[in-house]
């Protein structure tokens, strides 16, 4: 599974740190996070629920605006 995420309220290097913590949190997934794009490039060996990762982002304090 590969997906791309855009996330708001993405600023510093401290932010994008705090986003892949989060999804990194997830078991299975494997993110990078671009700050310069505003995503997150999320990779897993088996299908995860795009609610689960944008709760991880919420909680994280972003928010996910796309899911590709």
């Amino acid at each position: 599974m590969h997906k791309t995420l855009g996330i708001q309220g993405m600023m510093c290097g401290h932010c994008a740190a705090h986003v892949a913590r989060a999804l990194n949190a997830i078991p299975g997934v494997q993110a990078r996070v671009d700050l310069a794009r505003k995503v997150a490039l999320v990779e897993a060996a088996s299908e995860v629920p795009d609610e689960v990762l944008k709760q991880a982002v919420l909680e994280a304090g972003y928010e996910v605006i796309s899911i590709q």
